[in-house]
């Protein structure tokens, strides 16, 4: 199959499936070899990232001084500095390389960097080239992006710009040209791409013609729906171009200077529009810019980003921008958040592996009361550097996430994923992520058990590791659509999983559901109820979620402990009663395989769940997990409250993070004051072969009293306002 033929076709049964990732066809004559560059000596040094973005107007405005000494007060280690690209804040040779119309004959970008390299920091230049101005727009019009209707597009913020196609020649030469420049003057450590992937689908010259040649389609797409062939072969085509764009970028600094990097602000989770997985073997470290919370965002959102990306940059360095500011629609760059707000979102970020970098947008203060506050958190954090640089998460829970889902079928998969994720912060239960294409033994060694939030697109390959991972005596939980789809988004007869799960699909989906319930089974034979329903003994039913996958099972499955309750009305009041109050119709298949075990809910509660918030499905979703690990945890937390608990390994330490984000706000920002909770009780399980030599509170300052018993120490907190962290010697 060619390559033309790989991208036109909508079936890719013919295509060649390597195991456990998707067959990424080499689209551009071009690219760079694939072997992964090296990585630069500086990466892993920085644990306190800084970031001033320039206005155009700050050159001879902003006091440069007063920023090198608050790098200084902050202890930051590394800084991002704007360079170029849409205004360049250095006198620049290349032509249509737009100087600031106040810079004058100073080099702004230059005396900062000076200032930041005598101060022993990391400098790294930043880059945007998503706009131009109207003399590129009349010398090059086919380096502006076009829109569907074919009209070149005028910046939707600043009008007096034009928005770039990041595809094409503005990108592939101009931006080319400008890094060279940038790294030939400064050698800077690496060079930092803002928005350097586009801002919506371009139809321009070389968008069109480019993605013709690749795939053999006459036109770039007109609808978003995956099993568009043209759309589909548009994802692919898409992600080669910029991979492309950015291997040819590394590929010129490094010939500059060997010893630094490009780093483009990409990645994410399931919803990420570039392979995550490629990303990481590209990446010696990677930006996780998900600033602050915005709309209904909980604060465990930042450290989601933080298990996120580790999930394929593995042990390279991983940072988390934060702003200082309001991250809401109505964009107020020059707003400052609460101070709590920032605590609590820096916090849960660090405890989930992230390194801080706070970004500043203008070098003129218009409100200062950031200020104390982060230099607060960048000297506590420094005080805790070496429990703060961590070799291996403890954690034995994975919850995988889905590209492919997100990419290929279209459906809403973040609120499933999202739905676990508070269930499992509010078990305390430490758990990482996992790629969906990364389910290989040497990645999920180190877990028990792997959660499916309807992870829907799944290829034969991937079912197949699942299925070795339950019988090395990992436990599986899964919900709704899970493998009911191949890798493509194309529906099977029948799932994927159906062996593990023990049933096959009917061929329907019932949904949405109004007013449905699950009753809850005790066990004929022993009087007792399945440890799945712990919590819920003065219940005889709960209620169902939105939709449920119709199955039959294919074995056995005895007494199950939850069964269907069918819809019934809803008005008039009157009406209100079940048609039918009890059927056999199982609603979790629940299996013992050897050592693992197996949990399938055939219904969406994961989604449900975010949605409602019910306390009925956490404790069946907390239930599944406790269930299906069969072991007893690294760490176990007693106490009021809602915690963020993570567990780490450092080189001759052991740390458990407590985040309390037990607030009013919590689930909507931003966090007016920080409420502090009261006594914890922290039962740690010491890696084997270790002792603890000491055990320390950071936040409080102060030795806890300690409880040995074997191999597990039982530490009481007293109290925890934003962040602890129990750190041990080992």
């Amino acid at each position: 199959m060619t390559r033309r033929e790989f991208l036109k076709t909508t079936s890719v049964a013919g295509a060649a499936v390597v195991v456990g990732q998707l067959p990424w066809p080499r689209l551009h004559a071009a690219e760079a070899s694939a072997v992964t560059p090296s990585t630069p000596s500086w990466v892993d040094k920085p644990m306190r990232w800084a970031q001033l973005t320039l206005v155009e107007d700050d050159p001879g405005k902003f006091d440069p001084q007063f920023w090198l000494d608050y790098f200084k007060r902050t202890r930051s280690d590394a800084v991002c500095l704007s360079a170029g690209g849409c205004v360049a804040y250095y006198p620049t040779k290349v032509p249509f390389h737009h100087r600031s119309a106040w810079l004058g004959e100073r080099d702004v970008f230059g005396e900062l960097l000076a200032g930041c390299r005598k101060l022993g920091m990391v400098v790294i230049a930043r880059t945007d080239p998503h706009a131009t101005y109207d003399d590129v727009q009349v010398a090059h019009p086919d380096w502006i992006a076009v829109d569907a209707s074919g009209q070149p597009r005028r910046h939707w913020a600043s009008p007096e710009m034009w928005v770039t196609c990041a595809l094409g020649p503005y990108n592939f030469e101009f931006m080319t040209e400008v890094k060279q420049e940038i790294m030939s003057r400064y050698r800077p450590d690496a060079i930092f791409i803002n928005r350097w992937d586009g801002s919506g689908m371009c139809y321009c010259e070389h968008c069109r013609k480019n993605f013709r040649a690749a795939s053999g389609h006459d036109e770039l797409p007109r609808t978003n729906d995956p099993q568009d062939p043209a759309r589909r072969a548009y994802i692919l085509w898409r992600q080669q171009r910029l991979f492309d764009l950015w291997r040819l970028w590394d590929a010129e600094v490094r010939k500059i200077n060997p010893d630094s990097c490009v780093i483009p602000n990409t990645g994410g989770g399931a919803t990420s529009s570039l392979d995550m997985q490629r990303i990481g073997e590209l990446a010696p470290t990677l930006i996780a810019d998900r600033q602050a919370r915005r709309g209904l965002t909980a604060p465990w959102a930042n450290g989601k980003n933080g298990k996120e990306f580790r999930a394929t940059m593995g042990r390279k360095p991983i940072v988390g921008i934060f702003s200082v500011g309001v991250e809401e629609p109505y964009r107020w760059k020059d707003s400052v958040q609460s101070e709590a707000e920032i605590r609590l979102w820096v916090a849960d970020g660090v405890a989930n592996g992230l390194r801080p970098w706070f970004t500043k947008f203008s070098g003129v203060l218009h409100d200062r009361r950031w200020l104390k506050p982060v230099e607060d958190i960048y000297c506590r954090y420094a005080r805790w550097e070496k429990y703060l640089r961590n070799e291996c998460s403890l954690a034995r829970v994975g919850l995988v996430y889905s590209q492919q889902t997100a990419w290929f079928c279209g459906a809403k998969v973040e609120d499933h994923t999202l739905g676990w994720y508070q269930a499992l912060i509010e078990a305390r239960i430490p758990f990482e992520m996992v790629h969906d294409r990364l389910l290989d033994a040497a990645h999920l060694t180190p877990l028990k058990t792997l959660i499916l939030p309807n992870v829907a697109a799944l290829s034969e390959a991937q079912c197949a590791q699942l299925r070795a991972f339950a019988e090395r005596g990992g436990g599986l939980i899964a919900t709704y659509e899970t493998s009911l789809y191949d890798e493509w988004g194309v529906k099977r007869r029948d799932f994927g999983l159906g062996d593990l799960f023990g049933v096959t699909f009917k061929g329907g989906i019932d949904g949405p559901m109004q007013n449905s319930y699950l009753r809850l089974e005790t066990d004929p034979t022993t009087g007792k109820r399945h440890p799945l329903l712990a919590g819920l003994e003065d219940a005889r039913r709960i209620i169902n979620g939105a939709r449920r996958v119709e199955v039959e099972s294919t074995r056995p499955f005895l007494h199950p402990p939850l069964t269907l309750i069918p819809s019934y009305p809803d008005l008039p009041m009157e009406k209100v009663y079940p048609r039918v109050s009890q059927t056999d119709v199982p609603q979790v298949y629940l299996r013992e395989q050897g050592p693992g075990r197996v949990v399938y809910f055939p219904w969406d509660i994961d989604r449900t769940f975010w949605d409602v918030l019910s306390v009925d499905h956490f404790k069946l979703l907390r239930n599944a997990v406790t269930w299906a690990t069969n072991e007893d945890p690294p760490v176990t937390v007693t106490g009021p409250g809602v915690l963020d608990v993570t567990v780490w390994r450092q080189k001759a330490s052991l740390t458990v993070h407590l985040v309390n984000l037990t607030n009013p706000m919590m689930m909507k920002g931003p966090v007016r004051e920080l409420i502090p909770i009261s006594e914890q009780k922290v039962r740690v399980r010491l890696p084997d072969g270790t002792q603890a030599k000491r055990v320390r509170l950071l936040a409080a300052e102060k030795r806890p009293r300690v409880e040995r018993s074997g191999q597990y120490l039982s530490v009481t907190v007293p109290a925890i306002l934003d962040h602890e962290v129990v750190a041990i010697d080992l």
